[in-house]
């Protein structure tokens, strides 16, 4: 084995978003691409030698190639010990958990997230900081610049490290420690909920399916939900990780699960149904014939966290991305929890869980989390659901019942208009920008403008400042209106609309969605001419 020093030369394109660098999967393997942008990483945060790192991903097309190129970079550049998920797997949280529990200089995730897997689909690579969170932007810039300016890296000529067998081996003067990837985050998980509560639940005839989508969860799942809690053999489905995630898109909404919803609205649906995405940090839960929106379980989680061990003493504050509904600021308000409205990206919640600020907090794409980790977890918020149902012996559907009579409802929806024309879309938002400043006091088919900006976040641990995080437009009464250009597709641009009207009146609670928001949905068409921009008559995906 020996190091040797590649010449290379600054490739476009190398700058992560809010979840790293994500670009189509030949990308990533075209000529040193993926070499760069680890060399990069390496750059930003100082070297790699002496330090130890943790490596996984969630077992999408050339997972293992990629896990095998990084290793030896890692050697070749002095690092002291890589600890690696086994066949280099491990889902985002559980790798957030081993950065923190090990007490490493972070890590490396190889996934794309919730963007289809294969040859000509997404790849992702991302790095963690030694809190376990996504590496914010002070170091994402120090990549992007580096990523800029490289000319050479250092890789180990080596045979390929046997990732299969649990145990220690070594490469080079790096030693590798192959660890279970489900172990430590089972144990974690053990301590945060009450086990024997949902063991009785499942021992009395609770029934649940949860659907994998052919991606990372299904061994953590099976492990946790059927092999320890008792669930009926089979509860988990599409449980084995797949390359291509069975030529499917694992993004847990009611479109891209559409298998388990069908289940969970039929006759003989199970007491309760939940899907995680490609990397697990990312959920979906359903009850028998009642869907709840990410918007909703966040509010709901919040209202009742009391009842799981971990946070049994009441909750530091709360937080939420700013496109998420304020069904959770609702609740904040009558517990009197700090409520904190953030950029949209993980990262962002990190310095309030470090802080202390906050115990709970998510974002309106699924994703839920505490202070157990530094990354959203799709599992911890389904044990959570369980935990609550197992302490309260209310179904989903009653569970939703009572919080909208206690709190009203946030009728929300997100409008996805995917790969559309980055230049019209950059249009749109550029002329609705140009009319924000006029806007409050103005009527809008009917509704008051009560403000319009475009969202800034100071940050209030460092001080940080977070600029153009989306436009949004509020309504007197509470509606909303929020336009984003989203960052975590691969091709063109994808316009995200965020949709929100509120009621106390119970006699709407249980009006469909869509057809309670289709004023709002008339008002963000007519303010910022979606249809002319994108060329679309309605969103690709609704959620």
């Amino acid at each position: 084995m020996s190091v040797i020093t590649v010449k290379t030369a600054p490739i476009d394109g190398q700058k992560p978003g809010t979840s790293g660098l994500r670009k189509k999967t030949r990308v990533f393997m075209g000529p040193h691409y993926l070499e760069n942008f680890v060399a990069a990483i390496w750059s930003a945060i100082g070297g790699v030698r002496g330090k130890t790192l943790v490596l996984g991903g969630d077992g999408r097309y050339f997972n293992d190639r990629a896990a095998q190129v990084i290793l030896r970079m890692a050697a070749a550049s002095g690092a002291k010990k890589m600890i690696v998920g086994q066949g280099a797997l491990l889902s985002t949280p559980a790798a957030s958990h081993l950065i923190r529990l090990n007490k490493t200089d972070g890590g490396i995730i190889m996934s794309a997230s919730h963007n289809p897997g294969g040859p000509d689909e997404d790849f992702g690579v991302k790095f963690n900081t030694p809190n376990g969170g996504p590496a914010p932007e002070n170091v994402t810039d120090k990549m992007v610049a580096a990523a800029a300016s490289i000319t050479e890296y250092q890789i180990m000529e080596a045979q390929d490290v046997d990732l299969s067998t649990l145990g220690t081996t070594t490469l080079g003067d790096m030693e590798i420690e192959i660890v279970d990837p489900v172990a430590d985050y089972a144990n974690l998980m053990k301590e945060l909920f009450d086990f024997n509560a949902l063991r009785d639940l499942f021992a009395g005839g609770f029934t649940l399916r949860f659907d994998a989508m052919h991606a990372i969860t299904g061994p953590y799942a099976k492990t946790i939900l059927e092999d320890t809690l008792g669930a009926a053999p089979g509860s988990v489905v599409n449980a084995t990780p797949s390359p291509d995630f069975g030529g499917g898109h694992p993004d847990p909404n009611p479109i891209w699960a559409k298998e388990l919803m069908d289940v969970m609205m039929g006759d003989d649906a199970p007491d309760f149904g939940a899907a995680s995405d490609g990397d697990g940090d990312r959920n979906m839960i359903v009850g028998r014939n009642c869907y709840v929106g990410p918007s909703d379980s966040l509010a709901v989680l919040a209202a009742n966290a009391h009842l799981a061990p971990a946070y049994s003493d009441g909750l530091k504050g709360v937080a939420r991305s700013m496109p998420t509904s304020r069904a959770l600021d609702r609740v904040a308000a009558k517990r009197g929890l700090d409520c904190y409205e953030t950029p949209t990206g993980w990262k962002f919640f990190g310095n309030l869980l470090d802080d202390g600020r906050i115990t709970l907090c998510g974002e309106e794409s699924a994703g839920t989390g505490s202070d157990h980790v530094r990354e959203k977890d799709g599992l911890w918020a389904v044990l959570l659901w369980l935990n609550i149902l197992a302490k309260t012996g209310k179904s989903v559907q009653q569970m939703m019942t009572d919080h909208w009579a206690e709190f009203g409802r946030n009728f929300y929806s997100r409008h996805d208009y995917e790969s559309v024309d980055a230049e019209e879309a950059n249009a749109m938002i550029e002329g609705l920008r140009a009319k924000l400043p006029g806007l409050p006091g103005t009527d809008v088919l009917g509704a008051t403008v009560e403000s319009a900006d475009e969202f800034s976040y100071d940050d209030p641990v460092d001080g940080s400042r977070a600029t153009a995080q989306g436009l949004r437009v509020t309504f007197t009464g509470g509606g909303r209106i929020v336009y984003r250009l989203s960052g975590t597709g691969t091709v063109g641009a994808t316009l995200r609309v965020y949709l929100e009207d509120v009621s106390d009146d119970p006699a709407t609670f249980t009006k469909d969605t869509q057809e309670a928001l289709k004023d709002m949905i008339a008002r963000a068409d007519h303010l910022a001419g979606i249809a002319k921009f994108t060329g679309r008559q309605a969103p690709d995906v609704r959620t």
